[in-house]
C-alpha cells in the first residue's frame, strides 16, 4: 500500500480523525485509542497536562500528542478539532471504548461520507459499580467540522447538531466512567458547579418549583422509566446520585443568583452613599 492510500484509508474512502481529550488516565487511555484503529486514520490526543504518563503513553501508540493547559472542555475539545489532518471528526474520551460492531460500521460508512451537513449519534452505554447499565443516550460523535462547531457551553459540550440532521451508527460507545463512589461525587461536584454557572451565565432563573419537583421526578425517571430497578444496589445507587446532581445544580444556581443580587445591593447602597456625601460637601 501506497503511502496516500495509507493516509486516505483506501480509493474513494473519506479519512477521519479520532480526537481525544485527556487529562491524568494513562489506566485507560490505551483501550480508547486502540478501539478507534480500524476506522481512524490518525488519532489526536489533547492533554490538558497530565502527570502521570498519559502524553508518554499516547505516543508511544503513534498518537499526534498536544499539550494545552486546560482551557474548560468546550474550548480543549475545540482545540484538538482544529488540530486533526482531516475534516471528517471522530470525539472519543479517555474512559470510553468502541464496540467492535460500531468501528465496523463506521468503517463501512467511510465512502458514503459524501454529505458534509449528515452527521452521526452512537448510543453510549456506562457502568457503576460493576455493572453496565441498560438505559444509555445518543450522542453526537462523528460530523464535519466544515459543517459544525461545538457547542460553547461549560458542560455537555458537543457538535451543534440538529436532531433531524443526524444518522444513527450500530453498536456502542461503551462509557467506562465508573472509578469509584469519592471519584464520581468530586466529578459531580465539578459537573454541578459548570451547569449552575451556565444556567446563571445564560440569564436563566432560579425557580423553587424546579429544586422541589426535578430531583424527585429525575430518581422515577432513572428508577423505573429507565429500569434501573432490575440493577439492584448499582441502579439504585445511580438514581440516588442523580437525585443528588439535580439538588446540587439547583442549590448552586440559587447560590450564585443570591450572591448576585446581594452584590448589586451593596453596589446600589455605595453608590447612594457616595451621592448622599457629595450633596452634603456641594452645601457646605
Amino acid at each position: 500500500m501506497d503511502s496516500v492510500t495509507s493516509v486516505l484509508g483506501g480509493p474513494g474512502s473519506y479519512p477521519i480523525s479520532a480526537v481525544i481529550i485527556a487529562q491524568d488516565d494513562e489506566v485507560r487511555i490505551s483501550k480508547a485509542i486502540q478501539s478507534c484503529r480500524l476506522f481512524a486514520d490518525e488519532v489526536v490526543v489533547i492533554d490538558g497536562g497530565s502527570k502521570d504518563g498519559t502524553v508518554q503513553l499516547a505516543e508511544s501508540l503513534d498518537c499526534r500528542v498536544y499539550v494545552n493547559p486546560w482551557p474548560g472542555y468546550a474550548k480543549q475539545r475545540e482545540f484538538g478539532v482544529e488540530r486533526a489532518v482531516h475534516d471528517w471528526v471522530f470525539l472519543i474520551d479517555t474512559d470510553e471504548v468502541v464496540s467492535d460492531e460500531l468501528a465496523q460500521d463506521i468503517l463501512q460508512r467511510k465512502p458514503a461520507l459524501t454529505d458534509r451537513a449528515v452527521a452521526y449519534s452512537l448510543y453510549r452505554i456506562g457502568d457503576f459499580l460493576g455493572r453496565w447499565l441498560d438505559k444509555g443516550e445518543y450522542l453526537v460523535r462523528l460530523y464535519n467540522r466544515k459543517e459544525y462547531g461545538i457547542r460553547n457551553s461549560l458542560v455537555h459540550e458537543m457538535p451543534e447538531v440538529e436532531e433531524e440532521r443526524t444518522v444513527r451508527l450500530n453498536g456502542i460507545l461503551w462509557h467506562q466512567g465508573f472509578r469509584s463512589i469519592n471519584d464520581h461525587v468530586a466529578r459531580f461536584n465539578k459537573y454541578t458547579d459548570l451547569e449552575a454557572q451556565s444556567a446563571f451565565a445564560s440569564g436563566k432563573p432560579f425557580k423553587m418549583r424546579n429544586l422541589l419537583l426535578r430531583p424527585p421526578a429525575r430518581f422515577l425517571q432513572k428508577y423505573f422509566l429507565h429500569g434501573l430497578f432490575k440493577k439492584g444496589i448499582s441502579g439504585f445507587a445511580v438514581s440516588v446520585f442523580w437525585v443528588m446532581y439535580e439538588f446540587m445544580v439547583g442549590f448552586k444556581h440559587y447560590e450564585l443568583t443570591s450572591s448576585s443580587k446581594l452584590a448589586r445591593h451593596n453596589a446600589q447602597g455605595q453608590a447612594e452613599k457616595e451621592k448622599k456625601g457629595e450633596r452634603s460637601y456641594a452645601v457646605q
